[in-house]
């Protein structure tokens, strides 16, 4: 039977002192805070007043509910009021002396039985815990900020651990309506370690110049689905509390990838730690503001690039499910498009796959009966590249294949005419090869769209050594011409979104491997703690593991960073012909 816990204790009311002490007595329970000084404590008090006033205003609670709450909650500035409590959650600086020193203090204050949680997203547990004379009582109970917000809590057990007691926190954190994962201690634990490994590549690609912050994160809520950017993301966490959590996670993991950007060390020095100092990668209108303001590095917002080239009539060349996807796109947006296929019944079956989409949406009301029969009236079917001749921009959508790649670009160059822009939307294989297979490499960019075309919002905008200036403002103008966010980046393996999404899932496929925590709680806590649309295994499972293994294969061949070979159990998975949803089995079955 589960201990009943009734009365806890919080020490430190900072951000996330502050939400916890918010989410306890919110659900009941009377909350002991200690602060290190009585400013401290006011500083804590007041922030919990203005959050449950807001939820107020917002309906989410009323006024006796609100005085209620806070009459649930006690202030104090030594930690031995915290003597008759059942459970004490320390929420101060992520530093293992300090935390040691104030585990080590409670425990001389607390009965025998009751136990001492740490919120730290980062530091050991355990060795937390060895400063105690009740080692197998003290757990991690991480939450995750907003704290009254976010319902996932990872509930660490160390190796001495006791199994009642990470039972009885498992059911306390279910009992303040969060959704709790029992992990061991490791740094990062879940969460931690699959997310900020991503965030640190993106200091990277940013420090490097690859790509602008703007177009980095934007690359990541369009392309991925993510309510955040990564370098939002850091601004909002703070830089300073990611390299903390990074350097931790390096020490313990040796993994180079964990190794903080050299860039972030320089902006804490600089005193750009993130939204709390006004700013960071972004700039703010003050400090704690979530409000971005324009600075050096704002782009300019300008009304059309005058060195684009004229783009009217369009040539879609292949007929799979990208093809037909961008063809629809150009139609539906007023370009004569030209369907080139190897037969002419591939080309109608391949309008017709058009037809039938373009139907869905009349019947959805997205689109009108004219709309559509105008749409249809615009695409011409071909067989012969002569046929594209005319053509001002070419689309490239054949199989992932180099050699089928480059033997359309070199058809392409026989037939086209000087001064068209000839793209490709490959997601993996280099651009400048297939720059290559022509005589005029200086017209031939990337246009990475994403599946499905007509859905989705991004088109990675992607610039060779060779690519003349006005074909990339080209490609970039077309992108707006047909309702799509486009951002540029260099010809690198994996572009921004592959790139910065493929390791993630590796290492989340390394973190099951390691019997660290299952698919299930995995998925959960990316969904839960960090907001994603999907967790990483759902995630592998639609892209198909296949498709997964040779994007994360190319990736290592390119960048030959041990962290990025591709888990033992993802090429296992692939040679046991589980390749996710396509093939009814993946890390998952599926009826």
């Amino acid at each position: 039977m589960a201990r009943e816990i009734s009365a806890v204790g919080v020490v430190g009311l900072g951000t996330m002192g502050t939400g916890i002490t918010e989410v306890m007595a919110r659900s009941g329970m009377d909350v002991v805070t200690v602060e290190v000084d009585a400013d401290a404590s006011a500083r804590g008090r007041e922030h919990i007043e203005h959050s449950t006033e807001r939820a107020m205003n917002r309906g989410k609670l009323d006024e006796s509910g609100r005085a209620e709450l806070l009459g649930r909650i006690s202030y104090s500035t030594s930690l031995s009021d915290l003597a008759e409590v059942d459970l004490v959650v320390e929420a101060i600086p992520e530093q293992l002396d300090l935390k040691a020193s104030v585990f080590a203090e409670i425990d001389k204050i607390c009965g025998p039985e009751t136990i001492l949680a740490s919120n730290t997203s980062s530091l050991s547990v355990t060795e937390i815990g060895v400063h105690t004379s009740r080692p197998g009582k003290v757990v991690g109970m991480h939450f995750f900020n907003p704290a009254p917000v976010l319902k996932l809590v990872e509930v660490v057990r160390t190796v001495v651990t006791e199994p009642d007691v990470a039972e009885d926190v498992v059911a306390f954190a279910e009992k303040l309506g969060k959704s709790p994962v029992v992990i061991g201690d490791r740094a990062g634990f879940i969460a931690n370690a699959l997310l900020f490994g991503y965030l640190n590549h993106a200091v990277r690609m940013y420090e490097s110049h690859y790509a602008t912050r703007e177009d980095l994160d934007a690359a990541m809520r369009f392309g991925a689905g993510y309510p955040m950017g990564p370098l939002a993301l850091l601004d909002l966490i703070g830089l300073d509390t990611a390299y903390e959590i990074l350097e931790t996670m390096y020490q313990q993991s040796r993994n180079r990838l964990h190794a903080p950007a050299p860039l972030l060390k320089q902006m804490i020095t600089a005193g750009l730690r993130g939204r709390k100092a006004g700013r960071g990668f972004y700039t703010y209108d003050g400090p704690d503001s979530p409000n971005v303001v324009e600075d050096a590095e704002t782009p300019a917002t300008l009304a059309g690039d005058a060195s684009a080239r004229e783009v009217s009539r369009v040539g879609v060349v292949g007929t799979g499910t990208m093809a037909t996807g961008i063809a629809e796109v150009f139609v539906k947006r007023g370009y004569d498009i030209v369907l080139r296929a190897r037969s002419t019944e591939k080309a109608e079956a391949a309008i017709g796959k058009v037809r039938k989409s373009l139907e869905k949406a009349v019947v959805k009301g997205r689109l009108s009966e004219e709309d559509r029969d105008a749409a249809l009236g615009r695409i011409k079917p071909a067989v012969e590249f002569s046929e594209l001749a005319d053509v001002d921009l070419v689309v490239e959508a054949v199989a992932e294949d180099l050699g089928i790649k480059q033997a359309v670009f070199s058809a392409l160059d026989e037939v086209c005419k000087p001064g068209a822009v000839l793209a490709t939307t490959t997601s993996s294989l280099p651009v400048i090869e297939c720059a290559a297979a022509t005589s005029r490499p200086s017209d031939v960019v990337g246009l990475h769209f994403f599946n499905p075309a007509p859905a989705m919002k991004l088109v990675e905008v992607v610039s060779t050594i060779s690519t003349a200036t006005d074909v990339a403002s080209t490609a970039s103008a077309v992108c707006v011409g047909v309702g799509k966010h486009s951002v540029r980046c260099g010809d690198r393996a994996g572009f921004i979104v592959n790139a910065l999404l493929f390791p993630y899932l590796n290492d989340a496929v390394k973190m099951l491997e390691a019997h660290y925590a299952t698919a299930d709680d995995i998925d959960n806590a990316m969904k839960v703690g960090c907001s994603l649309p999907m967790g990483p295994f759902e995630l592998l499972d639609v892209v198909g593991l296949d498709v997964s293994l040779a994007i994360q294969r190319t990736l290592y061949n390119e960048f030959r960073e041990a962290g990025y070979a591709p888990a033992p159990l993802l090429e296992h998975l692939v040679t046991a012909g589980r390749l996710g949803r396509k093939t009814g089995k993946g890390f998952r079955d599926y009826s």
